[in-house]
């Protein structure tokens, strides 16, 4: 029992130091070794891990490595799937990074990117979509499901992602599966603290789009809420919040 609760302990320091310090914080065999954990998740990777890099000849080696001849590691095909999938899925990040890093969306027609994003949804979800100063699309994702609220956790969540992304622009979209894409009086009230807070760290929030089915409304463009107000009404909200 003492061994394994050192070496439960071990992992977890390992997964610490990656997620305080970084993968560059890792000699190669250490970020192997790390990589190995969720495939081998009742023993010690280390040996393995020294074992193929010195065998191999380097990490990136590892995983080109073909399954024919990891399996003479005795490795189970759990295992090389695992070892596959990393260069696959860096390829395929790659690929989607390139394509969305050259994707600049038309600020002025939201609800054109937005519509076909909640295609066939039945609950409610909302989405964020974060911009550079150029208007490249840096983050497009649900950050909520269920009912849209104005909690401070909600909008922590985005303030959080805009500045981790290093945002410029932000907007925010969501869904009324079975009503009217017509804001609410939550969901305007949500969207003005939205704005606010992100005003607060130099983002700005370009729209609030509501969709449902083939619908959608955008608030900025009906001027709703904080997008129909002056300088005063944002400093009395900014006050209040």
């Amino acid at each position: 029992m003492a061994n394994q609760n050192t070496h439960d302990g071990h992992r977890q320091r390992m997964r610490e130091k990656y997620l305080e310090h970084g993968i560059e914080s890792f000699k190669q065999h250490e970020a192997l070794e790390l990589f190995l954990f969720y495939g081998m998740p009742y023993k010690d990777t280390n040996p393995m891990a020294h074992k193929l890099i010195k065998d191999f000849g380097s990490l990136s080696a590892v995983f080109d490595a073909p399954p024919s001849l990891l399996r003479e590691y005795g490795l189970s095909d759990y295992l090389i799937t695992h070892i596959k999938l990393m260069p696959d899925m860096a390829r395929l990040y790659m690929i989607d990074k390139a394509d969305s890093d050259n994707k600049t969306v038309d600020t002025f027609n939201l609800c054109k990117y937005f519509q076909p994003l909640f295609f066939g949804k039945t609950e409610e979800v909302m989405r964020l979509l974060l911009l550079d100063k150029k208007c490249k699309v840096i983050y497009s994702g649900v950050i909520s499901k269920g009912s849209v609220n104005s909690t401070d956790v909600s909008i922590r969540k985005i303030c959080e992602l805009a500045l981790y992304y290093n945002a410029k622009y932000a907007a925010i979209a969501h869904n009324h599966p079975s009503g009217l894409a017509k804001p609410s009086a939550l969901d305007i009230d949500c969207t003005n603290k939205v704005f606010v807070a992100l005003q607060l760290i130099s983002v700005k929030l370009l729209d609030h789009v509501i969709v449902a089915d083939d619908d959608s409304v955008s608030m900025a463009i009906s001027g709703m809420g904080i997008f129909g107000k002056d300088v005063k009404d944002l400093f009395k909200i900014i006050l209040d919040y």
